[in-house]
């Protein structure tokens, strides 16, 4: 089951340029996409471009949500980057129903309904209580590598978070991050927090 909305109100303008100024690691994937992991946490510089500011956007970015601080680092860098992409931007959060619920206080509860609160509280987090036209969430039925790979065909960019350790062993990647690094349909790019 395949549920989309889009989340419209008063337009944000976006930055029609964002410049990134880091280091990369680039893990390689067979195939049409790229893979990125950061391990710097510099910043982005945003450079606002007047004449490119009301250009419909014609490419999509997507973002994979978990409800992870990281994954709101990479909700927010999609945002950034999507000005100079010209692109909108797809939150993506998967859900599925456990095989079997016992009788202990789980009457009620919905695998979606958890879901939908998840990509809530994403977009508020990077919005407040503001979120751009452009902005678009999904909740899938499915695996979260599963469904952000499919997802990504005809995106300009997957973008997700990665809950890997700190130091060196946070250059290794989680089997969502990694799945996506080497099957996506298009370059992915792994944030991690600072913490990491």
């Amino acid at each position: 089951m395949i549920n989309t909305r889009n989340v419209s109100s008063a337009t944000r303008e976006a930055p029609s340029v964002a410049v990134i100024d880091n280091r990369v690691v680039d893990f390689g994937v067979d195939g049409t996409g790229v893979a990125v992991a950061e391990y710097d946490r510099s910043t982005v510089t945003s450079v606002v471009s007047e004449a490119s500011a009301h250009r419909p956007r014609t490419t999509r970015i997507v973002v994979g949500i978990d409800g992870s601080e990281a994954s709101i680092e990479a909700f927010r860098r999609a945002v950034r980057l999507a000005g100079g992409l010209n692109a909108t931007v797809q939150t993506v959060v998967a859900w599925h129903n456990p095989t079997s619920v016992g009788t202990f206080g789980f009457s009620d509860w919905s695998a979606e309904a958890d879901a939908r609160h998840i990509l809530a509280a994403a977009t508020e987090a990077v919005f407040d209580q503001n979120p751009p036209e452009w902005l678009n969430e999904t909740a899938r039925e499915g695996y979260p590598a599963q469904v952000l790979i499919e997802e990504s065909k005809g995106a300009e960019m997957l973008v997700v978070g990665s809950r890997g350790h700190g130091g060196f062993t946070g250059l290794l990647l989680g089997s969502v991050s990694t799945a996506c690094a080497e099957h996506a349909h298009c370059p992915v790019l792994v944030m991690h927090t600072a913490s990491q």
